[in-house]
């Protein structure tokens, strides 16, 4: 019996590591409107544990009853990333019940299942059988590009793994012989929370070699622009970093400001001893950064990746009226 049950446990440990890095996210992104994706980490990975434990105790052994608990963990598993999409404020946390609805919608059929056809097999559409692994691969997309490319990677393979009897032209019937399956994907995922929480800790570490890169740009745009940008890359991904980005170069170019912000930070030119144009531009940029995140994320994460004393000089502040 307690081999039988290996699988189940191991998937129980992976799941267990996936909701205490997922807690352990909810503290590193507070301020910023990625909290409500990191509760929905939570909530599914507690889900995901509680369904392995039950497996494991010998619980829940009806293939029907399984496969309906499988589809409400990886309905909730795909929540983040909904809730990551709607990460602007002020709608943010309505956008919230949209995320709800979809778990809502992509659990019913385990629903009717169980309320309506006992015993049976949840039948899933076969639009939904591609729109969820599509909505894990945007997942991915999200952050591929950003230094958190390898654990996405690990997770959307994991999840992969995991919904794999709701993949299209895959039976449903077959999850009992996925055990071993289910072990492997609930490990990557673990792996790929576990590396991002320890890269988003590390933070620090990851911008010296961008700072040693910018000693011809302006500290006091360094300082305000270019290290909260990137830190907003890490936490919420590309999409809306290359969005911000978009919006502050639309600004820039009609300002006439000789700067441009990257997917990589900002690029500034112009004559260095010109201030003139810095703290406009630094406005500009804050206006689009509160629309994600609190002035305590930006000071924490400014104070974190740019340390004053350190850099001397280049980090004081050009004179007022320059």
């Amino acid at each position: 019996m307690v081999a039988s049950s290996d699988p189940e446990f191991v998937s129980c440990l992976a799941a267990a590591a996936v909701a205490t890095a997922a807690a352990v996210a909810v503290f590193l992104v507070r301020g910023s409107t990625a909290v409500p994706a990191a509760l929905w980490a939570v909530a599914a990975a507690l889900v995901f544990s509680l369904d392995m434990a039950a497996r494991a105790a010998g619980w829940l052994v009806d293939p029907a009853a399984i496969a309906a608990t499988r589809l409400v963990v990886v309905a909730l598993s795909l929540c983040p990333t909904m809730a990551i999409l709607g990460a602007k404020r002020p709608q943010h946390g309505v956008w919230q019940f949209i995320v709800g609805s979809l778990a809502g919608v992509l659990v019913m059929p385990a629903l009717s299942a169980t309320l309506v056809r006992p015993g049976s097999m949840p039948d899933v559409h076969p639009v939904q059988r591609w729109f969820m692994p599509l909505l894990v691969v945007v997942g991915w997309m999200n952050f591929a590009a950003t230094r958190h490319g390898v654990a996405a990677a690990a997770v959307a393979a994991g999840q992969c793994l995991l919904l794999r009897p709701f993949l299209p032209f895959v039976e449903p019937g077959g999850i009992m012989a996925m055990r071993v399956t289910d072990a492997v994907g609930a490990c990557l995922v673990a792996l790929g929370a576990v590396l991002a929480a320890a890269q988003s800790i590390g933070w620090p570490v990851g911008v010296r070699g961008r700072l040693s890169a910018l000693q011809a740009q302006p500290a006091l745009l360094t300082r305000e622009i270019d290290l909260p940008f990137l830190a907003l890359r890490e936490t919420l991904g590309a999409a809306w970093a290359l969005r911000i980005a978009e919006r502050f170069n639309v600004v820039a170019e009609a300002r006439g400001w000789p700067c441009r912000l990257r997917f990589a930070g900002l690029e500034a030119a112009g004559d260095p001893d010109d201030h003139s144009w810095h703290r406009d531009a630094i406005r500009g940029a804050r206006a689009l950064l509160h629309r994600f995140v609190s002035d305590a994320w930006l000071r924490r994460h400014v104070s974190r990746g740019f340390s004053p004393g350190e850099y001397g000089s280049r980090v004081a502040p050009p004179e007022e009226g320059k």
